[in-house]
């Protein structure tokens, strides 16, 4: 089977390294200096499957229509990337790797539903700029369809190209899946308003406190709106729930010690990462998702409407707020301390 990927960011260009040390035929799509110094160098990967380079074949654009075609952009990308190459793969079963729960329905508004799977990584890579990256943590990649219960035939195809290099599990409730990974996403906010790595922004017990007060908020949301969370591989619902319930300063200790080990490596999240490469990020597809939900039922999400504010005020000024400014905006709103 010939293997599409376009984006050439920290998810994209792992799953194509890997893919191609088990021997698949790869190309990936992608724009900018990424292209050029893969291009160049090859792609050079440390962490925790070792350090190693891998050449990749690496394009402006596809170069012709892959039987899958696994889109790695950012979602508010990704109708930017089908477009670009739209004429190579309209007939190829297509997989969307988004955080959030837009990806889907932007990628079936551009192509066939019935070609349009679903996945959630549980995986982590840091792309750090000219052609390196860091795969900071192993994970599950779940696949799934978004529009009928029943699982297509067609995804034990997909199943079978990603085994080799990932482990993989199949769910028929990704809708619910993809959900709750935004709360796993939520915090990645706060690195981004402060600048720093999360092993440095969870260190302090008063800004996890913050990350408690998201979850909290967002359980509230969500209870409101009649949906439905389902757990994932490694994360499970439990976790989510379990943390809410505590007083804040207690599972605000659970929270730090557990984002302070998620990985030997500085860990700067998605949101920071697309900021640090000088891109919008995603924020409006994760905590900005929380808004969505609670605005559709008549609801507020004050705590994360803040938060979203501040990341997109990051983006425009270039500036990253101090802790202090950071307090100060959220001291305000419900259980942060």
């Amino acid at each position: 089977m010939r293997i599409g990927i376009i984006g050439a960011g920290a998810i994209g260009c792992l799953t194509a390294a890997y893919l191609k040390l088990k021997g698949k035929n790869v190309v990936v799509a992608g724009h900018g200096s990424s292209v050029s110094a893969i291009k160049k160098n090859g792609l050079c990967i440390s962490g925790v499957r070792g350090d190693f380079r891998v050449e990749l074949d690496v394009y402006e654009k596809l170069p012709y229509s892959p039987d899958l075609v696994i889109l790695t952009t950012k979602t508010q990308d990704l109708q930017y990337a089908i477009s670009d190459n739209i004429n190579y793969i309209r007939g190829s079963l297509v997989l969307t790797v988004q955080n959030g729960v837009q990806a889907d329905q932007i990628a079936a508004g551009c192509l066939s539903k019935e070609n349009v799977f679903s996945s959630v990584v549980m995986f982590g890579s840091t792309y750090l700029g000219e052609a390196r990256l860091v795969h900071n943590f192993e994970g599950p990649w779940v696949l799934g369809y978004s529009f009928e219960e029943k699982v297509p035939e067609e995804l034990s195809r997909i199943t079978e190209i990603l085994s080799g290099s990932f482990p993989v599990v199949v769910s028929e409730s990704i809708k619910g899946m993809k959900l709750l990974k935004i709360f796993a996403n939520a915090n990645n906010c706060l690195p981004a308003i402060l600048g720093k790595s999360m092993q440095e922004v969870f260190s302090d017990p008063e800004i996890s406190c913050i990350s408690v007060a998201i979850w909290k908020e967002g359980l509230e949301v969500i209870a409101k709106s009649g949906l439905k969370l389902v757990s994932l591989p490694g994360f499970p619902l439990e976790k989510i729930t379990g943390l809410a319930s505590l007083p804040v300063p207690q599972a605000s200790a659970i929270l730090s010690q557990t984002m302070k080990n998620l990985s030997s490596e500085p860990l700067y999240g998605s949101i920071l990462q697309s900021i640090m490469r000088g891109r919008k990020s995603e924020i409006d597809y994760i905590n900005g998702e929380f808004l969505r939900i609670a605005e559709k039922n008549g609801v507020d999400a004050p705590l994360n409407r803040i938060l979203v504010g501040l990341v997109h005020q990051v983006e425009d000024t270039k500036r990253f707020f101090s802790k202090e400014e950071l307090m100060g905006k959220v001291g305000g709103c419900g259980e942060i301390k």
